[in-house]
């Protein structure tokens, strides 16, 4: 990866002096940009327009389509049916008044424009395969900004509100507006809905161990015994950790108490510009391996269920290597869920890695310190732009309607900033060089490799995961020939994971992987793996059930003498840092 601008004793002052300027005018061009490296956009238009100059034969081709779409538009005014429909899980024309005259022709027209410009952006021969996904992806974004669905005299819906309403939604929706813009000129984070410790993180317990990166909380007791194996969580640092603790019908954290087992998690530190030299490395030994001593001396136990979510899955994938390496056996089992290892098909936020992205996106971290929420918002907010972005602009100033508060929501306004060195080691070691998965990855100096760890395995992957794709989840097996339990649920990165008994519509599909067991590509794993109806969580419990001994009375809380004592209850001061 990149480091600070430091040259050989060779080369001139004076270059040095002008990377530091470089950097710096980058730092200021990805605040108007959004943290987007104006190169990485135009060296791949640049590289699909050459190659569609140069195939005439497939320009010809499109002009024909361009003109049978226009046919079947015009076929459309003579009452035929519609040719092409909206895609699955695209709820913009929902409104029943989108099949009317004349907003149905609208419609038509839109997603046939739509249809031919994924055509031409995809396929063209030559054309780097990078290059091809952001020119679609930026194609995309354009055309659902034009949309006729967020064009008010367009959109039935709106037009239909208006009328009933009198223009009460528009007057409504200019109030909400303007409560919008003075929010963000003050810039100060919005008040959450839902507060920590009050509203969400509720789970009773105590901080029982706080350093310069983490609070670990260790939570009550609910049952007259425990499992002896205690249960560590690492979240991601990317989001607090309450995504795990939300209200107490649908808490994961509360929901293990409840199940037997004693629980730990680690609660993130939110950090600033004084914290930016923090590395990938400190977050494994300041945070995981801080965890499981402190969980180890409090519980009395040999060994701990380690489970790790999105990110913190990763990181305690790191963890787990190094310490298989370094025969240290303390995990009595791995649960990971949405997490990645193998990272060549990451999805999504690919679109975002390249060697031009990232160099830009460095220089803006170095200067800042930190990448911040907003920015990293950005990017996810565009990989789903109708849904985050487009369909909220619609409810909230075009039919001025609130924003009705949940948990979930409040969760995902208290985003989180990223260190400047941690992240720029996470997107260079593992997304751009696909490190960990090759074998590359340090660890305390030395490299680790997945195929080390011997503990068993349960990985879960989400069937619409647009952040950490199932198929990417599912290369663990590639890596590691143990023990692997694979479970693949209904729902998103955050929904599919937050699924708690009794959730409609909810289900999931497992297979076991013995070591012994032959390898199943994915399309093969879904036909074998069997499936179940409701909630993952059970099954989840059992498996760990099935790893742990006897249950046994609960340890105390905390361990004065070992030197983790009871600092304060739950959820403790890092979950509020904003």
């Amino acid at each position: 990866m990149p480091e600070d601008p430091k040259t050989p004793a060779s080369v001139p002052v004076a270059l040095n002096e002008m990377r530091v300027f470089d950097r710096n005018l980058h730092a200021a061009e990805a605040r108007l940009t959004g943290g987007l490296a104006p190169s990485a956009l135009i060296g791949a238009i640049m590289d699909w327009a050459a190659h569609m100059a140069d195939q005439p034969g497939r320009r010809a081709a499109m002009a024909n389509q361009a003109l049978q779409d226009m046919a079947a538009l015009w076929r459309l005014t003579c009452n035929a049916a519609p040719t092409v429909s909206p895609a699955p899980g695209d709820r913009r024309f929902n409104h029943p008044a989108w099949a009317n005259f004349p907003f149905s022709m609208i419609e038509q027209g839109f997603l046939l424009n739509e249809r031919w410009w994924n055509l031409a952006t995809t396929g063209v021969t030559g054309v780097a395969r990078s290059h091809e996904h952001i020119v679609n992806f930026m194609t995309r974004q354009i055309l659902d900004m034009a949309s006729p669905s967020n064009i008010p005299f367009l959109n039935p819906e709106v037009l239909s509100a208006t009328m009933q309403s009198g223009g009460q939604n528009l007057q409504q929706g200019l109030r909400n507006f303007l409560d919008d813009m003075a929010m963000a000129a003050r810039a100060a984070p919005a008040a959450l809905p839902m507060q920590p410790g009050r509203d969400v993180a509720t789970t009773p317990g105590q901080v029982v161990l706080r350093n310069e990166l983490i609070e670990l909380l260790q939570y009550t007791p609910r049952t007259k015994t425990v499992r002896p194996e205690p249960i560590l969580i690492v979240p991601a640092w990317i989001m607090k950790y309450y995504i795990l603790d939300l209200s107490p019908g649908n808490s994961m954290i509360r929901y293990l108490v409840e199940q037997g087992y004693t629980v730990f998690c680690i609660s993130w530190l939110n950090p600033s510009a004084a914290q930016r030299e923090l590395g990938l490395d400190d977050y494994r030994t300041k945070g995981v391996m801080a965890a499981i001593d402190a969980v180890q001396a409090i519980s009395g136990s040999d060994k701990i269920h380690a489970t790790g979510y999105c990110l913190g899955g990763t990181l305690l994938t790191i963890a787990a290597a190094a310490m298989a390496r370094d025969n240290d056996e303390r995990l009595a089992s791995i649960s990971l869920l949405a997490a990645q290892t193998d990272f060549t098909e990451a999805g999504e936020l690919q679109l975002f890695i390249n060697e031009a992205q990232l160099a830009f996106l460095d220089d803006l971290m170095w200067k800042q310190g930190y990448l911040d929420s907003t920015q990293m918002a950005g990017a996810f907010q565009m990989l789903r732009s109708n849904d985050l972005i487009w369909s909220r602009l619609i409810r909230r100033y075009y039919l001025g309607e609130e924003d009705a508060p949940n948990d979930m929501m409040s969760w995902n306004m208290d985003a989180t900033r990223m260190p400047y060195r941690m992240h720029s080691e996470y997107l260079w070691h593992l997304f751009q060089n696909n490190n960990l998965a090759e074998g590359r990855f340090p660890a305390g100096g030395k490299p680790v490799s997945v195929h080390d760890i011997s503990a068993p395995i349960f990985a879960v992957g989400t069937e619409s995961d647009h952040i950490a794709p199932w198929r990417s989840v599912h290369k663990l097996h590639l890596l590691n020939p143990g023990d692997i339990t694979f479970v693949l649920t209904s729902g998103g990165h955050n929904a599919g994971i937050v699924s708690e008994p009794g959730h409609p519509r909810r289900h999931y599909r497992s297979l076991r992987h013995l070591p012994e067991s032959h390898y199943h590509a994915p399309d093969e794993w879904l036909q074998l793996a069997s499936l179940t109806e409701g909630s993952w969580w059970p099954a989840w419990t059992a498996w760990l059930d099935t790893h742990s001994s006897a249950p046994v009375p609960p340890p105390p809380m905390g361990n004065a003498k070992a030197g983790y004592k009871c600092l304060e209850p739950a959820p403790g001061q890092y979950i509020l840092q904003r």
